[in-house]
């Protein structure tokens, strides 16, 4: 008897389950159908919903791309270490083969006096003025790029610090200006582009709640009919969530291929421009995990819309 109570109770957990699952099923296809039933409608909420978050993902992929740039351009910020006069080129290379081992350093350049001299000749186009000196004034240089040197001043003042303590070491030398000036200006375009996406986020909630809204006001007699029922309010809204779901993922996805689309459209440019310049700059997609973000996060936003709208208009819809 206990173990046919037991099989009876869970018969009917199953059935239940199954009812529900069916019951969300069918709400999440009606509702689907609801929205291929009125198309011109849809589909420019849709759209509108989709250049919001192409707008916002673009910004987004703007900025990785120009931090990816900044990473190309950290030879700039690089530390050059003017060694004393009285230095060897041999006790200047085994001090570069020192600072190798740092755990703070990228790579290590040694230019000795002569290097330095055959460079400065070369660039500064007075060779033959040059000619007329006795002795060679220009001194040995370690040329070295710190690691994540465009994260934190903090760590480059004091790796500063640490190679002036060498003995070996005259004075040290870095462009401080322009290494907060990339970290100002990429500070100043990450909140931009947080700010933006948060303003683009309320524009899905907004708009996708007064999709809802109007839908409601379509469907009153129906809402109507089943509260008079019994319906509860979670009945009710589910069909309506839906609709709140699908509009945020298919604009979800068509702002993914509108970013997409852009950047095919600007990579073959900007490689070019690149080229000319001698580098080798290749554009940043959204990656898998970003996309997949974005599919979950269009859909919620949408959804959040809906269900606050629906919160309230279901309160003040009563029966007559």
């Amino acid at each position: 008897m206990k173990h046919r109570r037991e099989k009876s109770v869970i018969g009917r957990l199953g059935e239940q389950l199954e009812a529900y699952l069916l019951n969300h099923a069918h709400g999440l296809f009606s509702s689907l159908g609801r929205l291929c039933r009125t198309p011109f409608t849809s589909a420019m909420t849709i759209l509108v919903l989709a250049v919001a978050i192409a707008l916002a993902g673009g910004f987004y992929i703007m900025v990785a791309n120009i931090q990816q740039l900044t990473g190309n351009l950290e030879t700039s910020n690089q530390m050059s270490l003017f060694l004393r006069d009285n230095v060897s080129d041999s006790a200047g290379q085994k001090l570069a083969e020192q600072l190798k081992a740092n755990p703070a350093v990228e790579s290590v350049k040694f230019i000795n006096k002569q290097q330095a001299m055959d460079e400065f000749k070369a660039n500064s186009g007075f060779a033959d003025a040059l000619k007329a000196l006795d002795s060679n004034p220009l001194p040995s240089v370690i040329q070295l790029l710190p690691k994540n040197v465009l994260e934190s001043n903090d760590d480059i003042n004091r790796l500063m610090s640490e190679f002036k303590q060498l003995p070996q070491v005259e004075f040290v030398q870095v462009d401080m200006q322009w290494v907060e000036k990339v970290q100002t200006i990429m500070l100043i375009a990450s909140r931009g582009v947080m700010l933006v996406g948060i303003l683009l986020g309320f524009a899905v909630t907004f708009i996708t709640g007064n999709t809802i809204r109007l839908e409601l006001h379509n469907r009153q007699d129906e809402v109507f009919i089943s509260k008079l029922v019994g319906a509860t309010h979670a009945f009710i809204q589910r069909p309506f969530l839906y609709t709140g779901f699908w509009l945020g993922f298919i604009s979800g996805f068509l702002g993914w291929l509108i970013i997409t689309i852009m950047l095919l459209i600007l990579e073959n440019p900007v490689e070019k421009l690149s080229a000319l310049y001698g580098g080798s700059f290749q554009l940043l997609y959204l990656s898998f995990s970003e996309f997949l973000l974005l599919m979950m996060i269009a859909p919620g936003l949408a959804v959040l819309g809906a269900w606050g709208v629906l919160n309230y208009q279901l309160r003040l819809l009563k029966p007559q």
